[in-house]
């Protein structure tokens, strides 16, 4: 069983609920150490002065702040300390709002929150809560020295806990400066219809296992050969170049069209499977009997020359 990583009590109201809290994810990035290419020595990071060329020891570093080109603030450890926020245990809901008010893209880190010791039933009880009213609770909690404000809510048996991005942290769409066009890039009735088709033909329930990160896997597989002492081809596909911003319409109806033969000719085969398994099974079922028949035949035969012999 994992451990928790951190722990403390859910608080709404007047009512406390021990949990514990889980990290509901675990990153499968492949990682790479710097090594000396001459004897595969792995490399160490020095801290160094770039205008003397010197190591700087660990007590003599201080933070700063660049405020403009090589100005910067010093600040003392004591001095961000003293603005620390309250170092409670406590995660404390502000608000209870609707699941589908929450825009995606504040979401950051998912957490797992198990009951602590002695709170199934407070822990069972916000759970069923929860999901019967399909509310989230927007809560802040501090989590190593820094505040966070995170949604609970109930999910496939726990209580989850997502770090959210605070809302300066967001860029607004405005600020991208690449928008389309609305007078230009107004798209018509027919356009907005049959890309609403080509979706409704792509739609499908969302199977999270279907997806995998090829390149990791391919990375790994690649790995594995090379240390097994097999060569790897080095050879780097070519970039492809973006297509050109076709006819919309014509891209639509062939997409279209493309989906439904794709459909059908799935359909089309299962048909044609189950149809020759049945031709099959008939096949095999009228020699049996035919067989059945001729062996019945040559028995009375084999009856009457014995009985022949026997006058």
């Amino acid at each position: 069983m994992a451990r928790a990583i951190w722990s403390g009590a859910i608080s709404f109201g007047l009512v406390n609920i021990p949990v514990k809290l889980h990290s509901a994810v675990q990153r499968k990035t492949v990682r790479f150490n710097q090594l000396d290419g001459r004897d595969n020595t792995r490399i160490q990071q020095k801290r160094v002065n770039p205008d003397t060329g010197e190591e700087v020891p660990y007590d003599q570093l201080v933070k700063g702040y660049e405020i403009s080109p090589d100005r910067y603030v010093v600040v003392e450890p004591a001095e961000l300390d003293a603005l620390q926020p309250e170092k409670t245990r406590t995660i404390d809901i502000e608000d209870f709002v609707d699941l589908h008010e929450i825009d995606p893209i504040y979401y950051d880190h998912p957490y797992y929150l198990a009951p602590g010791q002695g709170a199934d039933k407070p822990y069972s009880l916000l759970y069923s809560a929860m999901e019967a009213s399909d509310k989230v609770g927007i809560a802040r909690v501090v989590i190593r020295s820094k505040e966070q404000l995170v949604a609970i809510r109930a999910h496939e048996g726990v209580l989850t806990m997502e770090t959210m991005l605070f809302s300066d942290e967001v860029v607004p769409p405005s600020e991208l400066g690449e928008l389309p066009d609305d007078k230009k890039a107004k798209a018509s009735k027919k356009e907005v219809d049959m890309a609403q088709q080509l979706i409704e033909s792509l739609t499908t329930e969302f199977d999270p296992s279907k997806y995998r990160d090829e390149y990791r896997d391919a990375v790994l597989e690649m790995i594995e050969r090379k240390a097994e002492g097999h060569a790897v081809d080095v050879e780097a596909p070519e970039p492809s170049k973006p297509d050109e911003v076709p006819d919309l319409m014509a891209a639509l109806e062939a997409s279209i069209s493309s989906s439904k033969r794709q459909s059908s000719g799935g359909s089309r085969s299962e048909s044609k499977s189950s149809a020759s398994n049945g031709s099959s099974k008939a096949k095999s079922n009228g020699p049996k009997s035919k067989s059945g028949g001729s062996k019945s035949k040559s028995t009375g035969t084999k009856s009457k020359s014995k009985s022949s012999s026997k006058k």
